[in-house]
This record gives C-alpha cells, structure tokens and sequence, in this order.
C-alpha cells in the first residue's frame, strides 16, 4: 500500500487539487460567489459539506484545508487542535486576508488570524473561497498571499436535530448539538444554533485547549428582502506551546515543552512546571447582514459588525526584578529584596465595529460591483502581576496602552462581456489612520506613535472563452500598512506593496476538470518573517525587496463511477532581492537568498473510493519541499522535507428520519516524524515537532 501510495504521486507529478462547488450557492454574501467564480484570477471554491465533512471531527480550519493548492498548515501542539495557521504561497496568517461573510476577520493591529478564537468554525460554514495572489478587492487588510472568505451557511427549511460526537488521540473528544425551526412565520423566519465543546491534550506536553464555541443564526425572507442576524463566537483556554524545542531535544524528545518549566536556584535543572502557563479568550462576533433586491437588476447588500474580544495570557516569571514591573524594592529584617517570583497576565481587550455595504448590477454585458467600508478598532493592552510569595502584590497594573484604527474604504468593479472576451477591471481605494498611546509606562511595553496611510491598489484582467473552460490573464496592486509589532521593532517600518502578475487556464474535459496558473508577485519592502520570534511566539518581520514566482497545476477527475482523483503541484521560486541581516552589532548583506518558510515544492494526491453509495474510503498524501527557518539561507536552518499519507473512512446510515454518520480519520499512517515551523534564537534552530500516527473516530446523527 504504501508502495502504490508513492508511486500514486511520482507517477503524476503534474497534479492539482482543485474543489468545484456545483451547487446553488449563498446569494446574500457580502461578495458574490457566482460572481467570483467569473473573475480572471486563481481561486477554489470549497464546498463545506462535500470537500471537508469526512474530516471535520475538531481540527482546526488550516489544518482542514492543507492539501488546497500552495497551503501549508501548522500547530503548535502538534495535533491541528489550539493554535493553527496556515500559509499560502509562502506567506503566512498575516499577509492572508480572512474574512466571515465579508466582514474581516483579521486582527486589525496584528493583522493575524487565531482560528483558536471561533473553535468548530467549520461546522458552521457552507463554502470557502480562496483566492490567491492579490485577488480582486475585498474587505479590510490587503492580501499579500492570498485571500480567504468563509461564508456562514443558513439554517435549514425542515425542521432537524443534530449531534457531532468525536474521539481521538491525546484525549481529543469534541461534543457538538445543533438544531434549526425550519421555516415558520408564514414560510418568513428560520432559526438555527449550534453549540461545540472540544478538548485535547495536545501531543506536546501540556500542550491542552479547552475549547467552546456557539452559532445562532435567524434567516428573515419576504419577498425582494433577505435579513439575517448572526451571533457566535468561542471561548478558549490552551496551554502554551509556543516555545518549541531546539534540534537536541527535538531528536531525543520531541514532545517536550519549556513553556511554565521553574528552575532551581542555579538555573540549571527543571524542578517543576507551572500548572497555569495558559492563554485565555473570549471572542463573541455579531453580524446583521441585510439584502434587498431593489430590481431585476440592481441588489444592495449590507452589514453591520460588532466583534468584542476580552483574554490574556498568563506566565510564570521566575526572580523577576521588581524595577521592570514599576514595583520598588522590599525591605525586610534590613535586607534589600530586589527580586522575587511573580504571575504575570498581559491582558487585551479590543472591539471592532463598522458596516460593508455592496451594491451590485447584472446587465447582459456587464455586471458591477460597487462597495463601500468603514470600520474602526480600538484595543486596550494592559498587564498585572501577583507575588508568588508575597501576598500583597496582587494584581498590579504595571503597563497600560491603547490603539486605535480607523479605515474607511471603496471600491468599483465590472465585469464586460465581448464575444468570447470578458474584460475585467477593478479600483480600490483605502484610507487607514492607527493611533497608540501609553497611559501607564511599563518596561518595554507600549509605544506612542500616530501613522496615516492611503493606498491605490488598481486591478484588471481578460477571460477568454475556450470550449469547456477559459483562459485568463491578470495584472494586480496591493498595499498594505505594517502591523503594531513591525511598528513598535522599527517605527520607520515602510509599507509593503505588491505587483502581481497572473495567467491561467481553466478547462473540463468529460470527466476530467484541469487548472493551471502561472504567477510572478514582485514585491516592495515585503514585511518576510526574519525566523525569529518575540515572548509571545509572535514572528518578528523585516522589510525587503523579493520576488514570488511559480507554477500551480490541478486536476480533479472521475476515473470511474467508484474512483475519483484529485491532485496539485506548486512548483515556486521565493527570493529575496538584496536582503541585509540587521543585528545590534551589525549589518550584514546577504545579497539573493531565499525567502524564509517557503518551500519550493508543494504537491498533494488525493483517491477516493466509494464502493456503495453510503460508504467511501480516502487517502491524502502530501509531500512538502525544504525550506529554510530565516533568510540567511544557512544550511543548519533547513527544515526537512517531508511526506505524509493520511487515510479518512465515511458511512452513513440513512433511517426513516435519521441518518447516523461514521467517520474515520488516521492522521499520518506512516508515522513520519516531521517539522513544518520552527524559529531561530542565536544563529540555532528551534522546532515546532508534529504527532505522529494518530486518529480521530466520529459518530454525527441527525433526526429530521
């Protein structure tokens, strides 16, 4: 098995996976999907139920979507459960632009996307769409990799009951009930919610999540006017497991965390750990989303949003100094105490609010789009400690500062139709004001400093109808502000900008679909992970002028009416231009090196067998190419390529009025010890170590 699995994928070395969602798609998305589809730029478009149900038994999403093309997924406890992210094309969760229904859903000071926020998000979901590359203009920050747009499915006509029940590896368990009204109220009003508990141990020590989650959703439908109201969330409490390991620990014990580790009073051994070392948050998002078609012709869709966001994480800090905690030194019995064991919280409490409003019009000839955003966050960062052993410190504030950031932002697109041509062109225009300030001085921590951009970013491309599919090229701007950690390293941190060039070929032949995509992204003081990280496990960024090109190749086909095939290959070049290594000693020009964290190759195999109509079978194989942890290209910072195999099993059980679905996932069946994320700290690898062999069993019934 393993043999043919291998030779399944040398054999076809020019495979692309590529998920075409066939069905009746949500029409009151805040940007269409059906219009979407048409533009000339590369995208997949997930559908939920179809592509990701055999294996949504509690990971998180980037895990769920590691075999799209040019994705790269990965978890710092090792399992796909707590804090995941992904990279597209090299670039990681901050140059990825996610939205939920429209509305962004990256952080607007990080600009970071924590999935570990809206546990079970999945299960909520109807489809995905990914765009990328610069793609058109959506909602909030810039995509610099790609842009990725979840879209809420709606509650049900029938009235339903569901439960989600998962076990597996590392003490992973997930319980999840649903429910929805139907429609009622004169066929006018349905309902539906949806609650997830999920738990892991991780498979890095006490590398926990304790994970819940919620949806409920109303569905209002008259006529020409569709409402819905949306309320969900999460609340999270995980262990931390951002410290790694490095190369010696990694080979003889990968599973271990220094995260909480307490020292003796040589620092020299590890007596205990910290049983609290965690990260706490509470993350609620409330959207009103209104549709109202004004003619045959002409539709207005708006949404109002409000994300309220409250947590802190919590550390063990061992003879801290009272100074860096703004604390003055104790006397006791004459003797001067500088030092002591503290328990720190470093607290954020943000809310983001603002309305995206798309008016749309679909002519024989030509389709617009038209959109106007106004959004603004404000976030509080604050910090206490507490005496381990002395009492009367508790909670002390020792830094306070806010942010704050406004954005206002438009945009006009059309789509004309010529013959077999489809001409393409698009104008955005964004206006981003970020304020911060210090209210109370702490060591290091805070910054004031008031920035203003205004970016540009025009777009436009050609479709050109061949029999069965199309051929398109593409040529795009982006722009985009740099995050409050690149300010706060460097407040000289200039914008990156983007120019990204597309071509690409859709095409079906009977049961066999195709895509190929060809790109060259030239970028402009490109903000690249430098392979270090700060106390949080946060990547530091650097500018530099670099390059992304490659080559995107899919095919999904039906070998027979049991067998079915899909695949992709990405086949890239990442450069950095001229990039110089600033330390606090030096400046070292390093002249073209590779960009860090973007392998070459990603290629990934996907079978599917289906011997009955309720009963199917799959195997997921990918294989991820070197790539280096910075940009020095220093041959002791390579991560490994790898290779791995995961097998999914599905049957459902249909009854008079249930169905009982059984699910099987075997994560990397080979046992393949791998590493896809690390950092560095003094010129030595640190290693993010992934499970090994390890499953997930489901048991979903639904009565209807």
């Amino acid at each position: 098995m393993k043999g043919f699995i291998i030779l399944g994928l040398i054999g076809s070395p020019f495979l692309g996976a590529q998920n075409i969602a066939k069905d009746t798609l949500l029409t009151q998305a805040i940007e269409s999907v059906n219009f979407t589809k048409r533009l000339p730029f590369s995208k997949e478009i997930i559908n939920v139920e179809k592509d990701l149900s055999s294996k949504n038994l509690g990971q998180d999403l980037p895990i769920l979507l590691k075999n799209q093309i040019s994705v790269l997924s990965t978890s710092d406890a090792g399992n796909g459960i707590g804090y995941t992210g992904f990279r597209i094309r090299g670039v990681g969760g901050n140059g990825i632009n996610v939205m939920l229904n429209g509305v962004p859903y990256n952080d607007s000071e990080s600009q970071g996307t924590f999935f570990v926020n809206v546990p079970d998000l999945t299960s909520s979901a109807s489809q995905i769409v990914i765009q990328r590359g610069v793609g058109t203009s959506t909602n909030g920050v810039s995509a610099f990799g790609a842009s990725v747009n979840i879209i809420s499915k709606n509650p049900e006509e029938e009235f339903y009951l569901k439960s989600d029940n998962t076990y597996g590896s590392f003490d992973t368990y997930k319980y999840a009930a649903e429910i929805g009204s139907g429609k009622f109220w004169k066929n006018r009003l349905s309902v539906m919610g949806r609650y997830s508990k999920i738990h892991s141990d991780g498979y890095i020590d006490r590398a926990f999540s304790d994970l819940n989650s919620y949806n409920l959703t109303a569905l209002f439908e008259e006529n020409k006017t569709k409402i819905r109201l949306m309320a969900f969330g999460g609340k999270e409490k995980t262990y931390q497991a951002w410290n790694g390991v490095d190369q010696a620990t990694w080979e003889t014990n990968p599973k271990f965390n220094y995260s909480g580790a307490i020292y003796d009073s040589n620092w020299e051994n590890i007596i205990g750990f910290y049983d609290n070392e965690t990260d706490n948050y509470k993350q609620n998002h409330f959207q009103l989303l209104w549709s109202q078609n004004l003619s045959t012709r002409w539709n207005l869709e708006t949404t109002f949003h409000y994300t309220k966001g409250k947590g802190y994480y919590e550390n063990y800090k061992q003879d801290a100094k009272f100074s860096k905690y703004s604390l003055p030194n104790l006397i006791v019995d004459n003797q001067v105490i500088k030092r002591t064991d503290f328990i720190r919280k470093k607290w954020l409490d943000n809310d983001f609010y603002g309305a995206v409003s798309n008016f749309s019009g679909n002519f024989d000839s030509a389709d617009y789009n038209f959109g106007l955003v106004a959004n603004q966050y404000k976030g509080q960062h604050f910090g206490n400690v507490s005496g381990v052993f002395i009492p009367e410190i508790f909670e002390h504030e020792y830094y306070r500062n806010e942010g704050t950031k406004n954005e206002v932002a438009g945009f006009a697109k059309i789509l004309l139709t010529k013959d077999r041509f489809e001409f393409f062109g698009d104008l955005q225009l964004r206006s981003i004001a970020y304020d911060t300030k210090i209210i109370v001085q702490g060591d290091n921590e805070g910054f004031d400093l008031s920035k203003h951009w205004v970016f540009f970013n025009p777009k436009a491309g050609i479709n050109y109808k061949i029999p069965a599919g199309k051929l398109f090229i593409s040529a795009a701007v982006a722009q985009r502000e740099p995050n409050r950690d690149d300010l706060f390293a460097n407040p000289e941190t200039e914008a990156e900008k983007l120019y990204d060039f597309e071509a690409g070929m859709e095409k079906t032949l009977g049961p066999v679909s195709l895509t190929a995509n060809l790109y060259y992204m030239n970028y402009v003081n490109q903000l690249v992970l430098n392979g270090q990280i700060n106390d949080i496990g946060e990547f530091i960024r650097v500018n530099s002028d670099s390059y992304r090109m490659g080559t995107e190749l899919g095919i999904l086909a039906k070998l027979s009416s049991q067998f079915n095939l899909s695949g992709n290959l990405t086949l890239s070049e990442n450069k950095n231009r001229d990039f110089q290594n600033k330390t606090s000693a030096s400046i070292e020009n390093l002249g073209k090196k590779e960009i860090a964290f973007s392998p070459k190759t990603i290629a990934n195999l996907l079978l599917n067998y289906q011997p009955t109509k309720n009963f199917s079978l799959g195997l997921q194989n990918q294989y991820v190419g070197n790539q280096y942890l910075d940009n020095t290209q220093n041959e002791n910072l390579l991560l490994d390529d790898y290779f791995l195999t995961d097998f999914s099993a599905q049957y459902k059980l249909q009854l008079k009025r249930t169905e009982i679905d059984f699910r099987l996932l075997v994560n990397n069946i080979f046992d393949k010890k791998y590493v896809n994320n690390g950092f560095v700290v003094e010129a030595a690898p640190y290693y993010f170590a992934q499970a090994g062999t390890n499953f997930m069993f489901g048991v979903s019934f639904k009565f209807q």
